[in-house]
């Protein structure tokens, strides 16, 4: 089988030149979290729905939804947010349109 050389993209190219991490220049979010009791995330472009159970968040990748138990905003910025409380569950919400 005959392997197919990969075309890096001006960006793919960019970003190894100045040993840039590909998530950053693609714009993708970034996304640590600390147990199960803090989040982070950074790239996204604005809360969508905000409760102490549930909050949307809206990423370059889709809406990202996290629910658990008393969760707060305890910092927020145009590019950056930090989620406090019991984090239960994280997922990517897709719409089928």
């Amino acid at each position: 089988m005959e392997k197919r050389k990969r075309r890096d993209t001006p960006l793919t190219e960019l970003a190894e030149l100045f040993d840039l991490p590909g998530d950053v220049v693609a714009g993708l979010c970034h996304l640590e979290m600390i147990g199960d009791r803090r989040l982070f995330l950074e790239h996204h472009s604005g809360i969508l729905s905000y409760s102490d159970h549930s909050i949307d968040v809206n990423t370059p990748g889709g809406i990202l939804r996290v629910t658990g138990r008393n969760l707060t905003l305890e910092a927020i910025t145009g590019e950056e947010l930090r989620i406090g409380g019991m984090v239960d569950k994280v997922e990517w919400v897709r719409s089928d349109a």
